[in-house]
């Protein structure tokens, strides 16, 4: 049996190991992070070490399926610059880095490709990437937060969430704090751990209102430091390692089902309505028919 059968990490393939690995349709997991501030309680890192400890948890249990590529650490946080420690990739280079990473894969004959997110901000970005990388390849790219692997079972977040609804979960928060508690609790500086106010949420208002779960149809980001005091936003006090576990738990849970249903889902079939074939390229790079 060729050891692409079972290894889950991409770098540790081969090349010839790599060509086994596309015969068997295997799904392309990309962690996509940020170093950027968290408190004074958390690493730079944590917007990498959630989406990279879920991905590889997932890749564990289902090797068959799916291989992790190495994480993208940098991502879009230009607007936490404010607070020292936080390292800013550019919107269209970022967005161009991801793209060029699933061209690749889409080149060599992997045709599934998951980019999986640890950084709200880099959200709209992964967005628009998957979005070219479907239309600009023949292979299909979805986005994926890890946080929202939480929503899928609809008992789960009501037992676990202590923390009010909107603004608990919002940053360096109770689930953040909990999930890297329990992936690299060594590192989180627990005399220091304090809740933090997230003032976009103190007037209540239905239109602008922030949640890592959830948010009101006017979108806004302002710089980071203008919002909250010491960067946490949302109720760090309520972290626990255990509940960190199950959070983590049933991420790895929930990305094992959607990497083997999207695996078998069929590919979308295009349909051309023009009646006259057009008599140029497509523009903006897309692929035509």
């Amino acid at each position: 049996m060729s050891r692409a059968a079972t290894e889950y990490r991409y770098e540790k393939l081969t090349w010839p190991e790599i060509n086994d690995a596309v015969e068997l349709q295997k799904v392309c997991l990309v962690p996509c992070g940020a170093i950027e501030q968290h408190g004074p309680h958390l690493p730079l890192d944590v917007d990498v070490v959630c989406p990279q400890g879920i991905a590889l948890g997932a890749g564990r249990l289902a090797a068959e399926n799916l291989l992790v590529l190495p994480t993208i650490c940098y991502g879009y946080t230009g607007h936490v610059m404010d607070f020292p420690g936080t390292i800013n990739c550019h919107y269209q280079h970022f967005i161009d880095h991801v793209l060029d990473v699933c061209k690749s894969l889409a080149y060599h004959g992997f045709k599934k490709i998951v980019l999986f997110n640890g950084h709200g901000s880099n959200m709209p970005l992964l967005d628009i990437a998957a979005r070219r990388a479907t239309l600009e390849t023949d292979a299909e790219c979805v986005a994926l937060a890890w946080w929202g692997l939480l929503t899928i079972d609809k008992e789960f977040l009501p037992g676990w969430r202590e923390s009010e609804f909107p603004g608990g979960f919002s940053h360096a928060c109770e689930l953040e704090t909990s999930v890297y508690q329990y992936l690299d609790g060594d590192n989180v500086r627990t005399d220091k751990i304090a809740p933090g106010n997230l003032s976009l949420n103190d007037d209540k208002s239905p239109f602008l209102w922030v949640d890592l779960l959830g948010g009101g149809p006017a979108l806004f980001v302002p710089w980071t430091s203008s919002y909250t005091r010491n960067g946490v936003m949302g109720a760090a006090h309520l972290a626990t390692a255990e509940k960190g576990r199950l959070a983590y738990e049933e991420a790895v849970r929930q990305l094992v089902r959607f990497v083997s249903y999207f695996k078998e889902r069929p590919a979308d079939q295009r349909v051309d309505h023009h009646a006259v074939k057009p008599t140029m390229p497509m523009p903006w790079g897309q692929r035509s028919v």
